[in-house]
């Protein structure tokens, strides 16, 4: 998110720090899909895909609404749309970052199985979120299980703590490419700048902000089709095409099967 009094500090220019420490940090445009190969289809879509949503006090509104308009509104577009549903925690009201106070669906403990896991960013994701077990642990045993892990701007971060990223490329905040890369790009195959949103494996990280809407909306084209999307996108008013958008999607391994 920009704009907010503790992201200024990281909001500095980031390309004398990856000249200094030799850091591999891409910058990315989309290429069609007609010339790369397609990611690996994690997800039947004959059946109701369940998409569970992160919430922990300071959830930044932009990171969780986003997403979750797009894959809301998947089922007016698919036979079987996503159902949307939020976790927390407890039981007890979340507040956002802007004030909404928000009901969980679903606790850490009563959470039923999730198709698609999604990590909005938080005022404190970079912090003491980080430090929340219960919290940490719960992405690590959910993410590991669901077929598609989404990260919206330092959402990247938990997932990154829960050891999700590990081996694989991302991004996170544009000005928060810095601290992210110094805390965990040891542990990455790379971290990447330049880019809407990153596909490898099942895991989708993306800068957050209004680009938020691009990362759902590519998991909605990837699982409906780009009908599905295109109607999901004109309904919210957003020109979507993939092919013009830059973003990286990583190609399965070799031996491992593709769309």
């Amino acid at each position: 998110m920009d704009a907010l009094p503790d992201k200024l500090p990281g909001m500095r220019p980031f390309l004398p720090f990856a000249l200094a420490v030799g850091l591999c940090l891409t910058a990315c445009t989309s290429t069609p899909a007609t010339d790369a190969p397609a990611p690996d289809l994690r997800l039947e879509t004959n059946a109701p895909i369940v998409a569970g949503f992160v919430i922990v006090d300071g959830v930044y509104g932009t990171e969780l609404t986003a997403p979750w308009d797009v894959f809301q509104h998947t089922q007016g577009h698919a036979p079987y749309g996503m159902q949307v549903v939020t976790v927390a925690q407890t039981a007890e009201a979340v507040s956002t970052y802007e004030g909404l106070r928000l009901l969980p669906d679903h606790t850490f403990a009563s959470c039923p199985p999730l198709d698609v896991l999604v990590v909005p960013s938080a005022q404190h994701s970079m912090t003491t979120d980080l430090e929340n077990r219960a919290l940490i642990d719960f992405v690590a045993e959910r993410g590991a299980e669901a077929g598609y892990v989404v990260s919206l701007c330092d959402g990247a971060f938990v997932l990154a703590e829960s050891g999700l990223l590990d081996g694989r490329q991302a991004t996170t905040f544009p000005g928060d490419l810095e601290p992210f890369s110094r805390r965990y790009g040891a542990r990455l195959a790379e971290v990447v700048q330049g880019v809407s949103f990153v596909h490898h494996d099942q895991v989708i990280t993306s800068v957050g902000g209004a680009p938020s809407f691009d990362a759902a909306l590519y998991l909605c084209e990837l699982l409906y089709g780009k009908t599905a999307a295109k109607g999901v996108a004109k309904g919210l008013v957003i020109d979507w095409d993939l092919e013009r958008l830059g973003h990286r999607v990583v190609p399965p391994a070799s031996g491992e099967s593709g769309e």
